[in-house]
């Protein structure tokens, strides 16, 4: 997903273009829902409604439909979501149920049915209890003039279980110190959002379509 502050800046330098998102899955046939043109720049930062014949319901931990505004799991039913996976009946199983395909992927709908996508399931940082999705963090970071790019992971933490640790690539002729990155994210974030941990990377790792291999983040040894 695009980092919105990065849509912001394709929009200004060309103002006559329509940026559509969109959201979809190999399991799903891809194309689940779309951002209408009308609404580009009103629902900036989401990926659309439903196509349709595609249904979407966001869920929490015990499987019960959430309200607009609240997080939880991307769940998602149609005819063309697939019947399975190839000699794989587990994993059927753990992605179908009642009919619906778990995406693995958080995110939230708001009151006229928009989508949004906030991180996957597996990248969610769980800090004292509270969920951080690593996206917002990762979003203030980009706002920064010298950060090209920013990925954020979580860090074992003996106290709080995870805390979030970003990883930056700065801007050629461009630098910042840890601590102007930590004020900035302070005054943008929730105290237990800002990123305990800052490293400088040339270049974060990718996977060949252009995701970032966060797997790859959170092996990566702390120093110091």
């Amino acid at each position: 997903k695009t980092p919105e502050p990065v849509l912001r800046r394709i929009m200004t330098a060309f103002p006559n273009a329509w940026f559509a998102d969109a959201y979809g899955l190999t399991e799903t046939v891809s194309g689940d829902t779309f951002l209408d043109r009308a609404h580009s720049l009103t629902k900036l930062g989401s990926v659309g409604r439903p196509v349709p014949h595609t249904q979407v319901r966001i869920i929490n931990d015990m499987g019960k439909e959430v309200p607009a505004g609240e997080l939880g799991e991307i769940t998602l039913r149609g005819p063309k979501v697939f019947a399975g996976y190839w000699r794989d009946e587990k994993a059927t199983a753990a992605a179908l149920k009642d009919g619906w395909f778990h995406t693995g992927d958080i995110g939230h709908l708001d009151e006229d049915g928009y989508l949004y996508i906030d991180d996957r399931k597996k990248d969610m940082i769980v800090s004292g209890g509270e969920n951080i999705a690593t996206p917002e963090v990762e979003r203030v970071l980009y706002e920064h003039p010298a950060v090209l790019e920013a990925a954020v992971v979580g860090l074992q933490h003996p106290r709080w279980g995870e805390v979030p640790r970003a990883f930056v690539v700065f801007r050629p002729g461009t630098s910042a110190g840890t601590d102007e990155l930590r004020d900035f994210c302070r005054t943008r974030l929730a105290k237990f959002k800002v990123p305990v941990r800052f490293d400088v990377v040339d270049e974060l790792p990718r996977t060949p379509s252009g995701k970032v291999l966060k797997r790859t983040l959170r092996d990566i040894p702390t120093e110091g």
